[in-house]
C-alpha cells in the first residue's frame, strides 16, 4: 500500500487556505496559504487515521491523484505502522496474538501500533514479516 493522500485546496474568503482529503473527510485542516496548508495537512490526515485505527474501521487506500492535485504523504515509520494495522483487522489477529507470534509482549504491540510512538524499525519489520508483508523502499529526488 502506498500511503500518498491527494488533498484539494481551497482559497477561502479570508485568504486562508484549506486542505482536505476526498479519501479521507475526517481529516480537514487549514493555512495561510497552499504550503502552509499542506504543512497541517500532513498533521490532520495522521491524526484521522489514528481515529479510524482507535474505531477499529479499515484504512481508507488514496485514490489516483486528479492531475493537477497536491499528495501529501504519510511518513515511513507511520505508514508502517498503519499497514501493521490494516493486516491485523484483515487476519482478524489481536494485539496479544501478534505479540506471541513475534515473542514480545502484548503491550509492546500497543505501541507499535501508536502512530505517535516512535518505534524501533526491527519491531516494525518483525511485526510484518510475522503478517506476510514485507516493505519496499524507493528513494526519489526531491521534487
Amino acid at each position: 500500500m502506498d500511503y500518498q493522500y491527494p488533498a484539494q485546496l481551497t482559497k477561502l474568503d479570508n485568504g486562508s487556505v484549506m486542505a482536505e482529503f476526498r479519501d479521507v473527510p475526517e481529516a480537514l485542516t487549514h493555512g495561510a496559504d497552499e504550503e502552509n496548508a499542506l504543512t497541517w495537512a500532513r498533521d490532520a490526515l495522521l491524526v484521522a487515521l489514528s481515529g479510524y485505527m482507535d474505531d477499529r474501521r479499515p484504512i481508507p487506500p488514496p485514490t489516483k491523484p486528479k492531475r493537477g492535485e497536491p499528495v501529501v504523504e504519510v511518513p515511513p515509520l507511520q505508514a508502517m505502522k498503519l499497514a501493521i494495522y490494516q493486516a491485523m483487522l484483515e487476519q482478524q489477529v489481536t494485539q496479544a496474538t501478534l505479540g506471541e507470534q513475534m515473542g514480545i509482549d502484548g503491550r509492546q504491540v500497543r505501541r507499535i501500533l501508536d502512530l505517535d510512538h516512535n518505534t524501533r524499525i526491527d519491531h516494525l519489520l518483525r511485526a510484518l514479516d510475522v503478517l506476510g508483508k514485507r516493505i519496499s523502499v524507493a528513494i526519489s529526488n526531491a521534487a
